[in-house]
């Protein structure tokens, strides 16, 4: 919001002391104890950030070390851990370079940035030093990464060296692209040590017709083949996705389309949004906006039914064996291989004492909605 409305916030919030945009980043302290001293800060004026860098990805390595480019996702290690939780994200990358047309991120993080792999590699080591034994690889477009240093299989080759660091016990994976999950991508999810089979799918619609209006790519036959070729390799896998339903132009025929995929699709988690209009983006003036009441109806259906498919695909884990990353003391509670920090269901104990940060093998003995509860093996 301070990169997108920065002076409109600050008239808004006359009780702030300053509204700092990503262009502050670099020079954060010498901000903050001017601030401090008493010394105005004027807001910046936002602008579209996807003109700050050139348009074909493989030129931007020129540019990647100029100061700018320290705001958008390069920049030297300087980070301190507020917490002591076992995981910690571990940013790869920064902007994108999709045009989804529901998605105002490019215009206000800019186009995509890869961090050069020996910063990332520092920077996980210092996160391992520093009590981190998962790594949360996190971007805005995770199967992008590498296309901007001339090697779009940069990933598959930086996980076995972030596998191979001290003190690392497993590597997670967000926001993947379906559209550009390779089979060389898979198969290194599946087969680098470390790596936990966990695929955070951003499917968003299953309709061709409303993915095309997206400015995405895919049906539901693509989708549902990948999700098969994923538990063919892996059918332990866990799988989750976040859609939107009531976009312009969407039908009830489009609608049903993503139920019935829903229903067969066998997800771990699903995040059911309803559209809304937001600032510069593409589908702010589309035709065919549909009925807010329809859009509310739609989100509350599917939720329930996602409520239901999800709980199902918990109890289908009853029997299985796990590991257990420990993240509460006081509740028993952690997560599984297949459970993302934060937003996917948990995995608890009953009558333990482990510790924060401990590994647990067990195997899972009875669930509730999208949680489990397992006993040490």
């Amino acid at each position: 919001m301070a990169e997108r409305y920065g002076q409109e916030l600050a008239n808004a919030l006359p009780e702030a002391d300053a509204i700092l945009g990503f262009d502050d980043y670099k020079d954060i302290s010498a901000r903050l104890q001017a601030i401090v001293s008493g010394e105005k800060h004027f807001p910046h004026t936002p602008k579209d950030r996807r003109a700050l860098l050139p348009i074909s990805p493989v030129e931007r390595a020129a540019v990647r070390d100029a100061d700018f480019a320290s705001t958008l996702g390069g920049g030297s290690l300087f980070r301190k851990r507020l917490g002591n939780a076992p995981w910690a994200p571990l940013k790869i990358a920064s902007g994108c370079d999709r045009r989804c047309s529901f998605c105002a991120i490019p215009y206000f993080r800019g186009s995509f940035v890869s961090r050069r792999p020996t910063e990332i590699i520092e920077e996980a080591r210092w996160l391992a030093e520093n009590g981190v034994s998962e790594l949360f690889l996190v971007s805005e477009n995770t199967t992008s990464y590498g296309k901007d240093l001339g090697d779009l299989r940069l990933m598959e080759k930086i996980l076995p060296d972030l596998a191979a660091i001290e003190g690392v016990t497993s590597i997670r994976l967000s926001y993947l692209q379906p559209a550009e999950m390779r089979p060389s991508l898979l198969q290194a999810m599946i087969e680098t040590e470390k790596v936990v089979p966990y695929f955070d799918l951003s499917f968003q619609h299953s309709s061709s017709s409303v993915l095309r209006r997206m400015r995405r790519f895919g049906d539901t036959e693509k989708f549902l083949h990948l999700i098969s070729q994923i538990r063919a390799l892996s059918p332990e896998a866990g799988i989750r996705s976040n859609v939107i339903v009531g976009f312009p132009g969407e039908t009830e025929e489009d609608y049903q389309e993503l139920v019935e995929f829903i229903s067969q699709a066998n997800l771990d988690a699903v995040g059911v949004f309803g559209y809304s209009d937001e600032d510069n983006t593409e589908a702010l003036d589309l035709d065919g906006k549909v009925d807010p009441e329809v859009i509310r109806q739609r989100v509350d259906s599917l939720s329930t039914l996602v409520d239901e498919l999800v709980s199902e695909r918990a109890a289908q884990r009853i029997g299985q064996e796990v590991v257990v990353l420990i993240e509460d003391e006081e509740l028993q509670e952690g997560r599984a291989a297949h459970q993302g920090p934060e937003v996917d269901g948990t995995t608890s104990f009953l009558g333990t004492k482990f510790s924060v940060g401990q590994y647990v093998r067990a195997h899972i003995v009875d669930s509730m909605g999208a949680d489990l509860i397992a006993e040490a093996l």
